[in-house]
């Protein structure tokens, strides 16, 4: 049997708030890199994670990232996804 598709919403702590779906998978959370380059620009990451662990994995890849990447800054962001 299929399960049931739904809407879920992450609200970040600067008050963006994100819709994901509808979808079947069995995510829980939301997270996000804004990342500031040299020249003032920014880059945007985002995805979802399964679990909150998952989720907070990939802030040990942030700062090779920024090396390679020339971020002057970034911020990381973890938020648990709520069903819309």
């Amino acid at each position: 049997m299929a399960r049931k598709k739904r809407v879920l919403v992450a609200t970040l702590p600067d008050g963006y708030v994100k819709t994901i779906g509808p979808t079947a998978l069995p995510f829980t959370h939301y997270w996000r890199i804004v990342a500031t380059l040299g020249d003032g620009r920014t880059e945007l990451f985002w995805g979802h994670a399964k679990s909150l662990a998952k989720a907070q994995g990939k802030k040990a890849a942030i700062p090779d990232a920024a090396r390679q990447r020339g971020w002057t800054d970034y911020a990381f962001d973890v938020v648990e996804l709520t069903e819309a």
